[in-house]
């Protein structure tokens, strides 16, 4: 369950946004929450097999130098755009922008998105609330504005969801596993929608990642983990790769997310619930 939060908007097409020749459409994968974790990792592996790339995210810092990185093998640079996914009117501009520059989605990677743990009850409003803004209502957005494109050019859309998408709910971090649930839910639907168009829809669900996103979710570094089976960033996004380009509408790497996923039917639900809960009041996040 690891991916960063977007903040700053601002940010227009750069002199490595224009066409690679004449008024050709330049195609291009577009990974979002691309600063750090899971998603720089995604963008550093499409990278490396070939893809030209959008990055966005708040820190214009992190992504430059990702950036940066990335063109050091004389790879073409990717395009940043530093925008707060958050802000109603950032993804109506990053469309416009990449539109202004003749840039056209192939991919999209919906990676952007965060969690926070504690109790619905207790826990901020306006942050909740956030968390669906951000994990839903971006990623819906994005995907539907940009379908028409992706369509033409029978691509490919990653939804990066959780292993929490398959638990009945989480308490603890109940707003997160909901939003997840939404996120594997839509990928499905959409995957059967466009399967006639050759566009293929995958949900990426890893468990416990190494990464920011237990920080931004208010777990401390003192918690113990070590008994939770972790992937690095890197082996999540080697596996969301991979199935992408299999054509597989459901990733979950690491051999005990799998069997987790497979059991998790035949368990009654309060029983997951009620484990869910102890682990959460520990601060163990699933992810």
């Amino acid at each position: 369950m690891s991916e960063a939060i977007l903040t700053k908007a601002g940010s227009s097409p750069s002199a490595d946004a224009q066409p690679r020749s004449g008024t050709e459409m330049r195609r291009v994968t577009l990974v979002t929450g691309a600063s750090g974790g899971i998603g720089a990792d995604l963008a550093r592996v499409f990278a490396r097999q070939g893809h030209d790339l959008v990055l966005i995210a708040r820190s214009r810092t992190a992504l430059e130098a990702l950036a940066d990185e990335i063109a050091v093998p004389g790879r073409p640079r990717p395009l940043v755009l530093v925008f707060d996914l958050l802000e109603r009117n950032a993804i109506p501009e990053i469309a416009a922008a990449l539109a202004a520059a003749r840039i056209s989605p192939e991919i999209l990677v919906n990676n952007a998105g965060f969690g926070l743990i504690g109790p619905a009850a207790g826990l901020d409003l306006a942050e909740q609330l956030a968390i669906v803004d951000l994990n839903v209502r971006a990623a819906v957005d994005l995907t539907l504005r940009f379908l028409p494109a992706i369509r033409a050019a029978r691509g490919k859309i990653l939804n990066v969801a959780s292993i929490a998408s398959y638990f009945p709910g989480g308490p603890g971090m109940a707003a997160y596993y909901a939003s997840k649930a939404f996120l594997l839910s839509f990928s499905l639907a959409l995957s059967q929608e466009l399967r006639a168009d050759g566009v293929t829809v995958s949900a990426l669900c890893p468990g416990y990642t190494k990464t920011g996103f237990q920080a931004r979710a208010g777990i401390g570094p003192n918690i113990d983990l070590t008994r939770l089976p972790g992937s690095t960033a890197m082996e999540v996004a080697e596996a969301g790769y991979a199935g992408l380009i299999a054509g597989r509408r459901e990733i979950v790497p690491g051999f005990h997310n799998k069997l987790s996923v497979l059991l998790l039917p035949f368990l009654p639900k309060a029983v997951v619930l009620a484990v869910i809960s102890r682990l959460q009041q520990n601060r163990s996040p699933l992810r």
